[in-house]
């Protein structure tokens, strides 16, 4: 389900929050903004806060639905009495819902706030967002989300964008071989005038046909602090690109986990390896503990070649999840293209960057045949087994 974009309107500090908490925390990938959209980035659902002030939440819902009248629009109320219903419904609300919040009446509302955009003539279609998260340090996170991002564009031919969120240490731009003079961070800080023009400035383009927007040479940024700017450039990428893909690399930052939220699906990277199942089993727990982002998990098994350390169905025993797709190991190739700077689709026909091709194309249709798996082994058993 592609992205949507939300707005809260409250004075009350505590409401906002608690509201894109809750919002964030349901199957529907969501973006939440407490400030007004620039004119190119419209939200597709507006939460109004009408406890207190209802006759100023009923003006305000009577101004959004005259400017906009495919927009979902949500009423929030201390008590539901059939007056206020009633009197919200003519304002133009789609939705009534009380505070305290009923989480599954919020989600329920959100899920009837995608069908409605989905089916609306006026739509167009929006991104697909793909994180792509190592399980540790050299997993070779990198070098799926790069390939899989140059096949991405290569294969659907439709507008597609990487963004490099590891600060201080991100390289895309290094694995594609080219130079750009942005990075994250111009977007960031000059989010003030970010528009699609200025979008088209900040991004460098490689001969694949993919745009990259480049990873920040500062160590500290992004940092907590931005991660309401990253939302916020996330959904001007979801109006400018039908694929986004990112590379959010090993450390689950407060920004990597605002993307984690807006994310279709989120690709987590192990190896077999005793270290990257354990730190993957954690990851999984905390990434299901931020709401409905678990459901959204996929396992990519990296560098999965016999003998394996540890046997793939003991590892998907660990996880308690089945692995959607294992990438054999193919050091020489990989290592040779990346001191190239050429992406694996590019640099000749190869097994791996067939395996590449054939999970690209999964991407893009989840119905397509799974490629043959390598046969499992039996290594390594006893000592994952020690561990839990």
């Amino acid at each position: 389900m592609a992205l949507l974009t939300g707005l809260i309107i409250s004075e009350d500090e505590t409401f906002r929050k608690k509201a894109a908490e809750i919002l964030r925390s349901g199957a529907t990938p969501i973006t939440v903004s407490y400030e007004r959209f620039a004119a190119d980035a419209q939200p597709d659902l507006v939460v109004v806060d009408g406890r207190r002030e209802q006759s100023s939440a009923l003006a305000t819902i009577e101004r959004l639905r005259a400017a906009a009248p495919a927009l979902s629009i949500f009423m929030v109320a201390a008590e539901a009495s059939p007056d206020a219903i009633l009197q919200s419904m003519r304002a133009g609300a789609n939705e009534f819902l009380i505070w305290p919040p009923a989480e599954a009446a919020f989600h329920e509302a959100v899920a009837r706030a995608a069908a409605r955009r989905d089916s609306s003539p006026a739509s167009r279609a929006r991104a697909t967002t793909a994180v792509f998260f190592g399980a540790k340090g050299g997993a070779g996170t990198t070098t799926i989300a790069v390939n899989s991002a140059v096949e991405l564009a290569r294969l659907s031919r439709r507008p597609t964008v990487i963004v490099d969120l590891k600060a201080g240490l991100g390289e895309v731009t290094l694995f594609l071989g080219v130079r750009s003079r942005y990075s994250l961070l111009d977007a960031i800080d000059n989010l003030h005038r970010l528009d699609s023009e200025f979008l088209r400035e900040l991004v460098v383009r490689h001969k694949s046909g993919l745009e990259i927007l480049a990873g920040s040479d500062h160590f500290d940024r992004p940092g907590p602090a931005d991660t309401g700017a990253i939302e916020e450039v996330f959904r001007l990428l979801a109006r400018q690109y039908t694929h986004i893909v990112v590379d959010a690399g090993s450390q689950l930052t407060p920004c990597a986990t605002a993307v984690m939220y807006a994310a279709d699906t989120i690709y987590l990277v192990p190896n077999p390896d005793v270290p990257s199942v354990r730190n993957a089993q954690r990851l999984l727990d905390r990434i299901g503990q931020l709401g409905a982002c678990g459901e959204r998990v996929r396992v990519l098994l990296n560098r999965a070649s016999e003998p394996y350390p540890i046997d793939p169905d003991q590892i998907e025993a660990a996880l308690g999840r089945p692995i959607d797709h294992m990438f054999r190991s193919d050091y020489r190739t990989v290592s040779g293209a990346l001191n190239s700077g050429v992406p694996l689709s590019l640099t000749g026909n190869s097994d791996i960057a067939s395996q590449f091709a054939t999970f690209t194309r999964r991407m893009l249709d989840p119905n397509a045949e799974p490629a043959a798996s390598p046969r499992r082994g039996t290594l390594g058993l006893q000592r994952l087994a020690s561990i839990w």
